[in-house]
This record gives C-alpha cells, sequence and structure tokens, in this order.
C-alpha cells in the first residue's frame, strides 16, 4: 500500500524533526564532498590521480578510523560533548590542507588525517535520535527512508555547489566554505532539546561494542564494497571529465548519480514493506550492482550521464533498508556506535575505491576505472549471498528484562517485528 508523499510530511510536521534533519543534512557536507573536493583541490594544485586518490583515500581512512570511536563516545558522554567539538576540528584540518597545500606532502597527509579523523557522527546520531523524537515504529522506519532520500539530494546539490564554488573562486575557497557550513549544521543539531536531552540505553561492557554482532559484521563486509564502488566514481567521473574536456562534465555525472538514487529513494520510502529486511536488502544490492556495470563502456557524455542516474536509483533504497539491517543486530546501547560502523566501512571502501581508481586510470584507462566500481557491486552481494543464514538472525530485538531498548528511553524500538516497512 502507498502513502505517497503524506508519511513524509507527518514525519517532518512533529516537533524537532525538520531541524533535526536540515542540520544533521548540512552538518555532513564536508563529509559528503570531501572526496569531490579534495580531487578537484589536489589536481587544481598540479597533483597526478594517483596523489588526488591516495589523499582522498587516506581522508576516508582517517574518517573510517573516527567514526566508530566518536560514535562509542557519542553512546558514552552525549551528543554535544561529542559532536560539535568534532566538527570545528574537522573544518580546521580542512583549513590547513587549504593553507599548505601539496607543496607539503606531509602536512597535506597531516591536514586530511585530522580532518576526516574527527568527522562527528551525525549520521548515526541523527538515528539514535528518531526514536525520541517519533510516535510509531512505522514513521521511524519511514524516516530511515526520508533521511535517505534527504541525503541523496546533498549528493545531488553538493558536488555542483563544490564545482560552483570552485568556478566562482577556487578550490581552497571551496574547502573552506563547505567545512565552515558543516560546523553551522552540527551546531544547529546539538542545540536541539532532543540531542540535549538523548541518552544510550545501558550497555554490556565489551571491547569490541557493536561489533560482536555476527549480523551486523556480515551487512558491515557487504557495504565495504558498496563503498568501495562509490570510492571509485569519484575519480573515474573526473578522469571521465577530463576525456571529454569540460570539467563540468564531473559535477553533470555526479549530480545524476545523485538524483537517481533520490528518485529510486522516494519511490522505496513511499511504499511499506513486508517481510524481513535482510532477504529485500539482497535483491536491492543485485540491482544495485546491475546498475553499475554498464559505466565501465563510458560512451558519449549525455549517454554516461544517463547511465549514471540508473546507477544511482537503488542506492538510497540499499542505505534505507541497511538502517534497519543495522538496527535489528545492534548489541542493546551501541546504536551510535553500529551506525557509525556502517559509514565507517563505507568510509573504508570508499578510501579504498580512489586508491585503487587513481592508478587504473593511469593504466588502463577511464574504463578501468569505472569497472571497478561494478566489481564493488558484484563483490557486494556476493557478501550478502554468502551471509543469509547469520542476517536471518536478528542480533537484538528485546533485553533481557522485556523491553526493548528504545522503549527505555520513551519510543518504540524501530526493527523488532518481523512485517517490517520503510
Amino acid at each position: 500500500m502507498a502513502v505517497g508523499a503524506t508519511g513524509y510530511a507527518d514525519i517532518l510536521k512533529a516537533p524537532h524533526a525538520a531541524r533535526l534533519l536540515t542540520g544533521t543534512l548540512v552538518g555532513r557536507l564536508p563529509s559528503a564532498t570531501a572526496h569531490i573536493a579534495i580531487v578537484l583541490f589536489t589536481r587544481a594544485e598540479g597533483g597526478s590521480y594517483t596523489l588526488a586518490g591516495a589523499l582522498a583515500a587516506v581522508y576516508g581512512l582517517a574518517t573510517a578510523v573516527g567514526q566508530p570511536l566518536l560514535g562509542r563516545a557519542v553512546d558514552l558522554y552525549g551528543q554535544p560533548r561529542v559532536q560539535l567539538p568534532a566538527a570545528v576540528l574537522s573544518a580546521l584540518g580542512m583549513t590547513l590542507l587549504a593553507a599548505v597545500g601539496t607543496g607539503s606532502l606531509p602536512a597535506a597527509y597531516a591536514a586530511v588525517v585530522v580532518a576526516g579523523l574527527f568527522t562527528p557522527p551525525l549520521e548515526g546520531g541523527l538515528r539514535a535520535l528518531w526514536p525520541s523524537v517519533l510516535d510509531r515504529e512505522d514513521q521511524v522506519h519511514r524516516a530511515y527512508a526520508m533521511d535517505a532520500v534527504a541525503q541523496e539530494v546533498m549528493f545531488t546539490v553538493g558536488p555542483l555547489l563544490v564545482t560552483l564554488l570552485v568556478s566562482l573562486w577556487s578550490p581552497a575557497a571551496a574547502l573552506l566554505v563547505i567545512n565552515a557550513i558543516g560546523v553551522l549544521g552540527a551546531l544547529s543539531v546539538v542545540l536541539s532539546e532532543p540531542s540535549r536531552a538523548w541518552r544510550s540505553a545501558p550497555r554490556e561492557a565489551h571491547w569490541l561494542g557493536a561489533l560482536r554482532s555476527p549480523g551486523l559484521l556480515a551487512l558491515l563486509g557487504a557495504f565495504f564494497f558498496v563503498g568501495l564502488a562509490l570510492g571509485s566514481i569519484t575519480v573515474a567521473g573526473v578522469a571521465y571529465a577530463d576525456d571529454h574536456g569540460r570539467q563540468a562534465v564531473y559535477g553533470w555525472l555526479m549530480a545524476a548519480l545523485g538524483l537517481g538514487a533520490l528518485l529510486g529513494g522516494v519511490v522505496y520510502g513511499a511504499r511499506q514493506w513486508a517481510g524481513a529486511p535482510e532477504r529485500r536488502l539482497l535483491a536491492i544490492v543485485a540491482l544495485l550492482a546491475l546498475g553499475y556495470l554498464p559505466l565501465a563502456l563510458t560512451p558519449g557524455v549525455a549517454a554516461m550521464t544517463a547511465l549514471s542516474a540508473v546507477a544511482g536509483v537503488f542506492l538510497a533504497p540499499a542505505i534505507a533498508c541497511a538502517f534497519i539491517v543495522v538496527d535489528r543486530h545492534a548489541p542493546t546501547g551501541t546504536v551510535t556506535e553500529a551506525f557509525s560502523w556502517l559509514v565507517t566501512t563505507f568510509g573504508v571502501g570508499a578510501a579504498v575505491g580512489t586508491a585503487v581508481a587513481g592508478p587504473a586510470v593511469e593504466l588502463g584507462g577511464t574504463g578501468w576505472s569505472f569497472a571497478v566500481a561494478g566489481a564493488g557491486g558484484v563483490a557486494a552481494l556476493m557478501v550478502l549471498m554468502a551471509t543469509q543464514r547469520v542476517l536471518a538472525v536478528p542480533g537484538r530485538t528485546k533485553d533481557i528484562a522485556g523491553s526493548s531498548e528504545n522503549d527505555r528511553n520513551g519510543a518504540a524500538e524501530p526493527g523488532f517485528s518481523t512485517g517490517l516497512e520503510a
């Protein structure tokens, strides 16, 4: 049964919902555009594709290290005490990169390490806040889908904004402006009442934290390869634009990819879905992989833009469905950390993708770099197929006392029923 835009409107009417969603999206703008901004900045400084890919990869790896650590800190100490200081430090790292350029490689690498390591876990924080803001479980599921759709708006607008800032001023100015905007977004979130009042449920002391869930590990393994695919497209798109002599082509391809994901997310989130989300995720990732494969053909600009849009269609549905799967498998008291691990594996995958795609361009041409994306999609599907038995058993439904984690936080917990909706 379709619910259309009415379901999204109901969510946004809830107190604080629109502010939290907008603030999180604006706060995540630096991390969402960092790989694009770093690649364009490095190329403008005269650096090679390999150097651009390496700097972007180091940023992604630093983010991968920082996200779960900061996510665990949020679970332990609350959101305001972690999110805002991290956002400021991350912005200072990008400011350092803009100041030193690529003339001093140690300083450039140090700058992207700081920027990535302190990227605030706003995405995981928003997932943790939805149950305290919304009244019903089905609204929380739909909020996950709406969140994924809204992210695709950002991923559509973000590349265009970066290329616009580059064309109007410079790549260095783009780095500074984007990160200043990001700090303002984080500030809006942490000053909100839900963020200040939120506390994580009690957690079992365990050094592995959320990673002691086999189902979560399986999901993370699959989304590492989804991140690899997206990271490779970041570098491959720049190479494709250079081949066609127009830097604007890069913005078109990235915007088309985001637009496709936006449309796919809107359609996915406008329906109620019965059955286990783990099984649904397998089908979505299969279609996602199928969309990545034709990119290696690298046809003309119009056709390539259309292929990019098709390649993005199943990205937002995959992310929205993965949110529910994470919530079902995250151990009690580790919700922010678990969602941050999903961001981490995405970041590690994207870092590997950018690192591999750079040499692939120089060794075999643009088509080879896009082939990395197709291989990543297929690998993600294979991981999900190999771990279906593990994923079929949710790691967390109710605690031993019979009440769910978010029941203790004053809201119904999403994801413990079998007839899940997104």
